[in-house]
């Protein structure tokens, strides 16, 4: 009966958030329209927010990878120093990346609503030809934006190997502090050159899939 009464409570809870949650939602977006801004708009300024959280995240593990070079390829470098360079430098990656995460969960967010409130307004039309008019354009930038997403999700899941390798090689030279840590450290970065190699061009890709959805919505 316990666990029962619990599980009860947990899906009392979950409901009163989500209602809470949607109201917000609905508050916020009910706001924006009275300034003139709508879902559509919203959507942009998303978009542009995770293009560009994704080309700072982009500098950000260059430098990162710059500082892992320097640190690997010194010789009689200060380890202790080394090792507090170095996980300066992954905190900070690890910030950008979930700046990124953010970014694009706040994209998804306000397209699934402007996309339910397009659908439902569809039935409004009584003038056939403009519904389906409206009805294609759509569709269309539906296929553009699923386009643009997956290209995000694609940069987005390249940060996890880069992050793992990343820490994985911090935490090794903070619990070996000494020049054998160091050579060890270098045969792992050629790996780590190559994983943020395949990052940036990912991240490549979905900026440019980000303008090119901008441009139309723009249109």
């Amino acid at each position: 009966m316990k666990k029962k009464a619990t599980s009860k409570n947990s899906l009392i809870v979950i409901f009163t958030v989500s209602m809470l949650l949607l109201g917000c939602s609905k508050a916020y977006y009910g706001t924006m329209e009275k300034m003139g801004i709508h879902k559509r708009d919203i959507l942009v300024d998303r978009v542009e927010d995770a293009r560009d959280a994704q080309a700072e995240a982009q500098v950000q593990f260059k430098d990162a990878l710059e500082q892992f070079g320097s640190v690997v390829t010194l010789e009689n470098t200060d380890l202790k120093a080394s090792y507090d360079r170095l996980n300066a430098e992954f905190e900070d990656s690890e910030a950008a990346a979930e700046d990124v995460y953010d970014r694009i969960d706040k994209v998804e967010s306000v397209a699934e609503d402007l996309f339910a409130e397009w659908e439902k307004e569809l039935d409004l039309y009584t003038n056939q030809e403009l519904k389906r008019t409206s009805a294609n354009k759509l569709r269309d930038t539906k296929s553009r934006y699923r386009e643009m997403l997956a290209s995000m999700h694609r940069a987005e899941k390249s940060m996890d190997p880069v992050l793992n390798t990343f820490r994985d090689n911090v935490l090794f030279l903070k619990h070996n502090l000494n020049a054998q840590a160091i050579g060890s450290l270098r045969s792992e970065f050629s790996n780590l050159k190559g994983e943020i190699g395949d990052l940036v061009n990912r991240m490549n890709d979905a900026i440019n899939s980000s303008n090119q959805f901008i441009a139309d919505l723009k249109q």
